[in-house]
């Protein structure tokens, strides 16, 4: 994946490095190998909310003001990182990301979206600064938050994958499933999280890690960007 590709037939990311669904995204694009080029929304700037027609105006190419959003070679603009990966999943159909058959595909999917729906709607940046800034909670308070949420679905996720996985998540190939629980494990290692509780998960994490598609995404390739 190359960071300065910018053909008018490449796809482009609006992302930030540490954002877990931008690095789904990239997981995705990395293990399909389809060429893109990056732009980088430094939340913590507040990038995503500036007007300004001599930087970036995001919020032209996304009214929700989130991140990540892609925009395809004939300019269409996708946002929602599994709405997205699932677009790309539907035209580049190899490697998969989803079984074909139909009970372990809703397995899958519903893997993932106990990581997308349940943990981060109500761990992403924007509840972290309502509870900083507007509920005056302590750091240690809201780090307190985001732990028990991880750990609330993390117990049954461990449970899950004791009894679907192979090297990953479902089997021996990495699906959307593996896409969605690597940034969620690297944000559990951020805010402390003992993940001792969950060999499992940390072993299919270990196992992701050594894929050159996932390095590649890691945040660490985009810190600073």
């Amino acid at each position: 994946m190359n960071n300065d590709q910018s053909s008018s037939s490449t796809y482009e990311l609006y992302h930030y490095f540490r954002s877990s669904c931008s690095y789904r995204v990239r997981i995705a694009l990395n293990i399909k190998k389809i060429p893109c080029q990056f732009h980088a929304v430094n939340l913590l700037k507040n990038e995503q909310n500036e007007q300004n027609e001599q930087k970036l105006d995001y919020q032209k190419i996304n009214p929700q003001r989130l991140v990540p959003s892609l925009i395809t070679p004939d300019k269409k603009i996708i946002t929602q990182s599994l709405s997205i990966i699932e677009y790309l999943e539907e035209l580049y159909p190899e490697p998969a990301l989803l079984p074909q058959e139909p009970i372990l595909k809703a397995k899958v999917r519903a893997f993932a979206q106990a990581i997308a729906c349940e943990i981060h709607p109500i761990n992403n940046l924007r509840v972290l600064n309502y509870l900083k800034q507007d509920l005056n909670l302590k750091e240690e308070q809201v780090n307190a938050w985001y732990q028990h949420w991880i750990n609330l679905t993390f117990l049954d996720l461990e449970q899950i994958a004791k009894l679907n996985s192979g090297r990953f998540c479902f089997g021996d190939q990495p699906t959307l499933a593996d896409i969605v629980l690597v940034p969620q494990i690297y944000n559990a290692h951020r805010y402390k999280v003992d993940m001792s509780a969950y060999p499992t998960l940390s072993q299919i994490d270990k196992n992701c890690s050594e894929l050159p598609a996932f390095q590649a995404a890691h945040p660490d390739q985009f810190a600073g960007s």
